[in-house]
């Protein structure tokens, strides 16, 4: 991972604490090529949670409405289709068919007020569109 990379997605203050929103983001692969890379983001207080919004369980997005991720009691997230909940802080899934295995981890970190992707290229194009776009940080989650 390159921690010399660093692109500004969303402000900290666009994201109600305890809550969980979904990002279309575009990263670069390996190859050049360019990659959709959707992602949720939980805040809970100062700390931020990113992880690829793909259920490990069938790979479908886990949100089962727009920007629904948290489960009926606010504390985990929660696979739309099938019920499996996972850990805000790890992405581990303490229960339903894919129990054990974890969601795949987005490196953020908080610089400045801003929520940043860090050690992943993502398209230049894709990081300006969505940095001026983060309406979809201030909707409600």
């Amino acid at each position: 991972m390159d921690t010399d990379l660093v692109y500004a997605i969303c402000q900290l203050n666009d994201i109600p604490s305890q809550r969980a929103v979904g990002l279309q983001l575009v990263r670069v692969g390996q190859d050049g090529a360019e990659i959709a890379w959707p992602i949720v983001i939980v805040r809970w207080g100062r700390q931020v949670f990113g992880y690829e919004n793909r259920c490990p369980h069938h790979g479908v997005n886990l949100d089962w409405e727009r920007n629904q991720f948290l489960d009926p009691n606010g504390i985990r997230l929660m696979c739309g289709k099938h019920g499996a909940q996972f850990e805000l802080g790890t992405g581990r899934c303490m229960d339903g068919p894919c129990k054990g295995e974890s969601l795949t981890p987005v490196p953020l970190v908080v610089l400045d007020g801003d929520i940043c992707v860090v050690g992943v290229q993502l398209a230049e194009d894709a990081e300006d569109e969505e940095f001026d776009a983060p309406a979809t940080c201030d909707e409600e989650a």
